[in-house]
C-alpha cells in the first residue's frame, strides 16, 4: 500500500464496508464536531467524544487507565478487538483516539484512509441508529509513555536553553516538528486560520522546531500521501528514521495525525506527540519561544 513500512494500520473504505458488522471489529468515529456522529455515521460505528471520553478535564490530561477501561467496556471492546478509527477533518481526532488507545497498549488498531470525507464522497451509507454491544471487562495490560512528550521532556529534548537565547540548536539526533500552519509557526496567528484567535498568550514556535504542516501528509481526497512523498518532505529537513522526533501543534490532534504517519505508517523508530502543544507552551512562564516579530525588541 503505497510503500508504507506498516501498511496494516491503514484500511480502505471498502474494507470497512465489508467488515463493519464483524464481531471481532469495532468501528469508531471520533470527530472535531462532536455532534456530527448523531447526524449520520457508518453503520455499526460507535462514537468516541474527544472532549468527554478521551480527556479528563480536571487535570487537562488524557483519560486515566480506569476511565479508559470503563470506556472500552461500554463500547463492547475487548483486548482482542480490532478497532478501526475514522472521523472528520482528515482524521485529526481519529488519529488522536488511535494515539490514546496505543498509549494504553491496545494492539489491534487501524485508521480508515480518507476518513468520513472519503466515505461520504463515495456515496456510502450513513445511519442515525446507535448500535448497542454487550459490555466487556477490559484490562489495561501496559502503558506506553514513550510515545508521549511532556513540557519537561520537550525542554530536555531541545537542550534546556536559556529562555532568552535567540538561536537554539537541538542536540545531535533530535528533531522537533511544528505541524501547524506557517502563519501559526511565525506567530502571525495563535490559532488555525478561520478559527477564533484565542487560546495562547504568545504566538510563535518552540525554538529549534521546523515547520512541516500536517496538511502536507494528506491528499485532496483526505487519504494519506504515499511513503515516497512523506519521506522526501522529512528528509529535506534532515529528519530521518534514526532521529528522536517530537511533534506538536496547538492542542495535540493535528500532531497526532503526523505522529500516526511517522510512527505507525512510516515506521520511524522514535516519535513522541507533545499533546500539551502550543496551548501549554505559549502560556507557560519561563520557557523560550521563537517569533521573528519579537526579535530585537527586548535584546
Amino acid at each position: 500500500m503505497t510503500g508504507y513500512a506498516n501498511p496494516d494500520v491503514l484500511v480502505e473504505t471498502a474494507w470497512v464496508a465489508e467488515h463493519g458488522s464483524d464481531p471481532s471489529v469495532r468501528i469508531v468515529e471520533s470527530d472535531e464536531d462532536v455532534h456530527l456522529y448523531e447526524s449520520g455515521h457508518i453503520p455499526a460505528a460507535v462514537k468516541v467524544d474527544w472532549h468527554t471520553d478521551l480527556n479528563d478535564p480536571r487535570v487537562r490530561d488524557y483519560v486515566g487507565a480506569h476511565g479508559f477501561a470503563t470506556l472500552m467496556g461500554r463500547l463492547g471492546i475487548t483486548n482482542d478487538t480490532t478497532v478501526v478509527f475514522y472521523g472528520d477533518k482528515n482524521n485529526w481526532w481519529a488519529c488522536y483516539a488511535f494515539w490514546v488507545f496505543r498509549l494504553y497498549g491496545h494492539e489491534k488498531l487501524k485508521v480508515m484512509n480518507g476518513g468520513r470525507k472519503k466515505w461520504v464522497a463515495e456515496g456510502r451509507p450513513l445511519v442515525t441508529e446507535v448500535p448497542s454491544y454487550p459490555p466487556t471487562m477490559y484490562v489495561v495490560r501496559q502503558v506506553r509513555p514513550e510515545i508521549r512528550a511532556s513540557r519537561g521532556d520537550v525542554l530536555t529534548h531541545i537542550g534546556n536553553p536559556n529562555p532568552r537565547q535567540l538561536i537554539v540548536r537541538l542536540p545531535a539526533g533530535h528533531a522537533l516538528v511544528d505541524v501547524r500552519t506557517p502563519a501559526e509557526f511565525s506567530g502571525e496567528l495563535i490559532h488555525m486560520p478561520e478559527y477564533p484567535q484565542e487560546g495562547a498568550l504568545r504566538g510563535g514556535h518552540i525554538p529549534g522546531a521546523v515547520n512541516i504542516p500536517w496538511s502536507l501528509m494528506v491528499t485532496e481526497d483526505g487519504t494519506f500521501q504515499p511513503a515516497s512523498e512523506i519521506r522526501h518532505l522529512y528528509e529535506a529537513e534532515g529528519i530521518t528514521q534514526d532521529k528522536d522526533v517530537v511533534v506538536y501543534c496547538r492542542i495535540g490532534e493535528r500532531s497526532a495525525l503526523t505522529w500516526f504517519v511517522l510512527h505507525e505508517l512510516m515506521g520511524y523508530r522514535k516519535v513522541r506527540n507533545y499533546d500539551g502543544s502550543w496551548t501549554e507552551w505559549g502560556n507557560s512562564v519561563g520557557v523560550p519561544i521563537a517569533n521573528p516579530y519579537l526579535v530585537g525588541i527586548h535584546d
